[in-house]
């Protein structure tokens, strides 16, 4: 649904990339530049006519990640915006597990495997990746950045799965520690609100402009990408 109200604050639109064959095969994607495949293109080209129709943004960023990348540029193509890259939003790095299935890691390293799967919050990633909490504080940092730089505006932008969980953990007060129960699909747009520097979730999940293509669910779990 559409924002209503809320003039003083800063609207935000948290936008999922559109499918990559790397979601499909439930690969860990992380920092690796994953095109969209052609369903996630259809997805992308049907969120720009959405957003052009209803919550036309203002201003509109991008990860630098070609999978969101592509995503923003149709939306920019369809609300005649610019498009602004920003690297801050890129997914998680992952290191070493980057490229492999969750099952693959678990094989080679379980130990490993089950640190990250107990989402402890200083686990880093072998290979020079990211902790939980190192990668928390970067996309609060951006997100909030970017709403301070647009008071009363409409920010749209495009980043990846687990740039959109740690927002939602921010406006909701869920821990990092704490599995998932919410979904992150595909191209889907979330609304949140910032006002004095912090976040209230208003929708989460819209993917009604997706319907005629379909969805893929954020089948990896926790290893959003």
């Amino acid at each position: 649904m559409p924002f209503s109200g809320h003039a003083g604050a800063t609207r935000l639109l948290a936008i999922r990339h559109g499918e990559t064959a790397w979601n499909v095969g439930a690969r860990i994607q992380g920092h690796i530049d994953i095109p969209l495949n052609e369903h996630g293109r259809q997805q992308a080209q049907r969120l720009g006519r959405a957003l052009a129709e209803g919550d036309r943004p203002d201003v509109l960023y991008s990860s630098d990640l070609s999978r969101a990348r592509e995503t923003a540029q149709a939306v920019a193509d369809a609300c005649d915006l610019p498009l602004h890259l920003d690297a801050r939003l890129r997914e998680r790095c992952f290191g070493a597990f980057e490229g492999q299935t969750i099952d693959e890691v678990r094989e080679r390293d379980p130990a490993l495997a089950e640190r990250w799967r107990r989402r402890e919050p200083d686990f880093v990633p072998p290979g020079n990746g990211e902790s939980l909490t190192v990668f928390f504080e970067r996309c609060l940092a951006v997100v909030l950045g970017l709403a301070a730089a647009h008071p009363g505006q409409t920010v749209a932008f495009v980043a990846h799965g687990g740039v959109l969980d740690c927002l939602y953990r921010a406006a909701t007060g869920v821990s990092l520690e704490a599995h998932r129960s919410w979904s992150i699909e595909n191209a889907s747009v979330n609304r949140l609100l910032c006002s004095e520097g912090r976040l209230t979730l208003t929708g989460w999940g819209d993917v009604s402009h997706l319907a005629p293509v379909g969805v893929l669910l954020d089948d990896a779990g926790d290893a959003a990408a």
